[in-house]
């Protein structure tokens, strides 16, 4: 389906403006185009880039004067366009949308995900007036059971991070990885993202590119500092990466996790490796490396630290999305209570 002029423009909004990351805008122009593809189908329209695009150059044109209220976009029988369909800012598709994404059987979270889409969509569109009005603003995001974040015991962190065999210069990337994800609780791809300027040895921290390229220094514990140590004296000398990695060194700038050819490791392969070191230790294989951050966030609480240096540490904006680790370590410690009191549980 070709994208349309209004959605590339919503797109590189959020790219430009909110600075989102490349996955999140991917997911919300994912959502869109699911969108544009629905309003296509319903109304019998052949989406044509040139048509679309004009009548997204006319949206623009009535961008009027503050106080003043555009006619819409749209023509007076019916719109020959998606991008019109769009600008009517019609309620009544919105429902037809969302109860034909209800046919699909997508679990709330993924409901609530397209519903905030058209919210932010429609909020960015109406704020430029390209739409007669937010439709968005009448329709309600279903209520979604609370879902606690996964995590993992400290005994199988510990199966995990010693089972890469760090006698080769790969096995002790891989476990230099792991370590520095469980130490530090960054996401993967800020892990990926990280350059060998980024490593602080003497200061025994990362500098770390967060979600709207927000930086944050965060704290490595002696594990991770060995490990990395360990992989930085291996990538030296290893004739096949030495003489690129002191270049990086030089710059400041290349990658400080190689793959096999020197290069930057990607998201998928750390998810890769991490899948095949589960297999290795008989551990869940729906473990993933965002496991490995909620674990760093439910054992620091658990262990006595406090909300805001775990909400600084983790990099989140806002304390309430660090809170539901609160909800994760009163249960474990209502479990507890419950299988060890002797008159926790009726007879």
């Amino acid at each position: 389906m070709t994208s349309l002029a209004i959605t590339d423009a919503f797109a590189e909004y959020l790219t430009n403006e909110r600075r989102f990351s490349p996955y999140t805008a991917r997911c919300y122009g994912a959502d869109l185009r699911q969108f544009v593809e629905f309003l296509a189908d319903e109304l019998g329209i052949e989406v044509q880039a040139p048509l679309e695009a004009r009548a997204f150059e006319q949206a623009k044109s009535q961008h009027a004067e503050p106080g003043a209220n555009p006619a819409p976009v749209a023509g007076s029988i019916a719109p020959k366009t998606v991008t019109e369909a769009i600008c009517e800012g019609s309620v009544e598709t919105i429902r037809a949308f969302l109860a034909h994404l209800g046919d699909q059987n997508y679990s709330a979270a993924t409901m609530a995900r397209k519903i905030a889409t058209l919210r932010s969509f429609y909020k960015w569109a109406d704020r430029r007036r390209f739409v007669a009005s937010n439709p968005m603003l009448l329709i309600r995001t279903p209520r979604q059971s609370k879902r606690l974040p996964k995590a993992i015991t400290i005994e199988q962190v510990e199966r995990l991070l010693s089972a890469p065999d760090d006698r080769d210069v790969l096995g002790r990337r891989d476990r230099a990885m792991l370590e520095t994800l469980y130490s530090t609780g960054i996401r993967v791809s800020e892990l990926v993202g990280l350059d060998v300027g980024d490593l602080d040895l003497p200061g025994e921290s990362l500098q770390v590119r967060g979600k709207g390229k927000k930086e944050r220094i965060v704290p490595l514990g002696s594990h991770a500092l060995n490990a990395i140590r360990k992989y930085i004296e291996a990538v030296e000398n290893d004739a096949r990466f030495s003489k690129l990695w002191a270049q990086y060194k030089e710059q400041g700038t290349g990658p400080l996790f190689l793959n096999k050819h020197g290069k930057r490791l990607s998201s998928r392969s750390v998810r890769r490796k991490l899948d095949k070191y589960l297999r290795q230790v008989g551990l869940d294989p729906t473990i993933s490396p965002h496991t490995l951050r909620h674990s760093f966030a439910t054992h620091l609480l658990d262990n006595g630290a406090d909300l805001r240096s775990v909400q600084e540490l983790l990099g989140h904006q806002s304390l309430s999305t660090t809170q539901v680790y609160t909800h994760l370590t009163t249960q474990r410690m209502q479990d507890a209570y419950r299988s060890a009191h002797p008159r926790a549980e009726a007879g």
